[in-house]
């Protein structure tokens, strides 16, 4: 697996014209541990990640409160999803985003990931910090480049067995 680090050290002001009516973003206060199953298994996250937790343990990590979930919801209905670390002092780190399937295609990804950012430069970092694989969609390092990360580093992880 190859993983590429990205930052910004300075907020874009990005121009994106909303694409659709009925959108709504939400900061989740307390999110639930199944609400939580639920947004990043439908975003296409690797199910093993959360299988190790009990819905205590990730209720826990998910109540610190220097953690935050947006939910994107259009009519109505929970489309992606965002998530921010921000336990390191002066950085915010995008650690999660993504659309569900269903609403991949729409033109929605660029306008998420600018609010994404806009909403990341909201607790005034000296840097905000993400990654990407080659397991993520063929576009989302151009993407995030678009709106302003800067690779800085590029590390490959063996899935090879050694003998």
């Amino acid at each position: 697996m190859i993983t590429t680090y990205l930052e910004m050290r300075e907020h874009p002001r990005l121009q994106v014209r909303w694409p659709h009516r009925g959108g709504m973003l939400l900061r989740l206060d307390e999110p639930s541990a199944p609400f939580y199953r639920y947004l990043y298994e439908r975003m296409g996250g690797e199910p093993d990640r959360l299988r190790g937790l009990s819905d205590a343990d990730l209720r826990e990590r998910l109540t610190d409160p220097s953690l935050d979930v947006f939910v994107f919801f259009l009519g109505g209905a929970p489309a992606g999803f965002f998530e921010f670390d921000r336990r390191q002092e002066g950085e915010v780190g995008l650690t999660r985003l993504g659309l569900f399937p269903e609403f991949r295609g729409r033109r929605l990804g660029k306008w998420l990931l600018a609010f994404a950012v806009d909403a990341a430069w909201d607790y005034e970092p000296d840097r905000v910090w993400t990654s990407v694989t080659d397991r993520d969609d063929a576009r989302t390092l151009l993407l995030c480049q678009w709106a302003g990360f800067v690779p800085y580093e590029t590390t490959r992880l063996s899935t090879e067995p050694e003998g």
